[in-house]
């Protein structure tokens, strides 16, 4: 039987299916590119939102520095309530303005924040570095460090102290010797210890300790630190030596052949202390002796006497020191006498002290290194009758004026922080 095949019912049952496949790939097609047109629109929207939200970020910084500077102005020429309400609005805006403000440029001079810095003759390079640290950990992050390590490590790093730590730790540098030499060569590690090293309460806390509290006003200089370092003061990390030497004549030979000579030397100390103490020692020995023994008020030597001393400026702007030392009370031991019939008269109770005054003055490189004698007397006081006797002493070339030498020792412990 033979089979008859239908060529043309085969081939409809092929385009049908091609047909089908063609429809599939369309809609599959259509989908895709409808779906990547979404998304292609989305994508745009969202930049465009970003860009907007910029431009007001941008903005409503713009308008905290503005704010922030006013309230700086504000606070600077004494109105605080103002500059208060200055402070508040700019924070509102922008709660971390304080570490994105650049203070090396400030504001427009029509806006309020305009005449914040003023150009320096004197100080200016410093300032300028100073902004200009600060600056640069501002544009590293929005919350910057002090430092940052400079290899990994797995140990705590000092970056990770918070800033009223470290500053306690340089007060701690400071410390209560008045050490600003040691801090200013801290200031040399890093950007960030630079600008902790010239925070202004720790010098303002430095010149209360020499000059007092009616150090208030920062007047005619040009910072804290400025003042501390320009203005005439007697320095602590040192001690101020005079030394005498004359030939005194001698006593006859028994022959009377000849007559000795003698060269006579000695030498005069002066020890300050940043809590007004003072001492004041006279002896031959030599300074290799004496200077380490100096180094507290605690010292041990009889010959020794303690006192205070103070700064005067006077209209002649010539500074000035005075000091009262006198020798360390001592608790008498109990006499006995040898025989009940020997009645002895003792002296008549009496306290000694010395007045010392010195001018202060600067000789060679180095600034308030010289103290001369401007005047030096005993007073005599008797406890029974409560009379004084003074005594001035007249001030020849015996009162060799005293030069300062530094004792790296005297610095090279803390004991309590500025």
């Amino acid at each position: 039987m033979a089979v008859l095949y239908k060529p043309c019912c085969y081939s409809e049952t092929l385009n049908k299916k091609a047909w089908v496949q063609l429809t599939t790939f369309r809609a599959q097609w259509m989908s895709e590119l409808k779906s990547s047109s979404g998304a292609s629109g989305m994508s745009d929207r969202l930049l465009r939102a970003k860009g907007l939200k910029r431009t007001q970020d941008l903005a409503r910084e713009e308008k905290a520095t503005e704010l922030f500077l006013r309230a700086v102005q504000e606070e600077q020429s004494g109105a605080v309530y103002e500059a208060i309400k200055f402070y508040r609005m700019a924070m509102q805006l922008v709660p971390d303005i304080e570490f994105k403000i650049n203070y090396s440029r400030p504001a427009d001079a029509d806006r309020g924040g305009g005449n914040y810095n003023e150009d320096s003759d004197v100080d200016g390079e410093i300032e300028d570095l100073l902004a200009y640290f600060e600056q640069e950990l501002t544009l590293e992050s929005s919350f910057p460090k002090i430092c940052n390590p400079e290899l990994d490590t797995t140990q705590m790093h000092i970056s990770a102290l918070p800033r009223e730590i470290l500053m306690y730790i340089f007060r701690w540098v400071v410390s209560s010797e008045l050490d600003m030499r040691a801090l200013e060569q801290l200031s040399l590690v890093c950007r960030g210890f630079y600008i902790c090293a010239r925070d202004p309460e720790i010098w303002h806390s430095a010149c209360v300790r020499v000059w007092g509290r009616n150090c208030t006003k920062v007047v005619p200089f040009k910072s804290w630190r400025d003042m501390f370092l320009q203005r005439p003061r007697v320095r602590f990390d040192g001690v101020y030596i005079s030394k005498t030497s004359y030939i005194r004549q001698g006593e006859e030979s028994l022959d009377g052949f000849y007559r000795a000579w003698h060269h006579v030397e000695y030498y005069r100390y002066l020890r300050f202390f940043p809590d007004g103490h003072v001492i004041m020692l006279t002896t031959p020995d030599d300074p290799l002796v004496i200077v380490p023994r100096l180094r507290t008020k605690n010292s041990r030597m009889d010959s020794a006497l303690l006192g205070h001393f103070r700064l005067s400026q006077e209209t002649d702007n010539q500074t000035k020191v005075f000091a009262v030392v006198s020798k360390k009370k001592e608790e008498k031991a109990t006499e006995f006498q040898r025989n009940r019939f020997c009645r002895r008269n003792p002296p008549p109770e009496a306290e000694h002290s010395f007045h010392v005054g010195l001018h202060l003055s600067s000789g060679g490189c180095q600034s308030s290194n010289k103290l001369v004698w401007i005047h030096h007397s005993c007073h005599i006081t008797y406890k029974l009758t409560g009379e004084t006797v003074v005594t001035a002493f007249d001030l020849d070339r015996m009162y060799t004026p005293f030069f300062f030498a530094r004792v790296k020792s005297y610095t090279a412990y803390s004991e309590q922080p500025l």
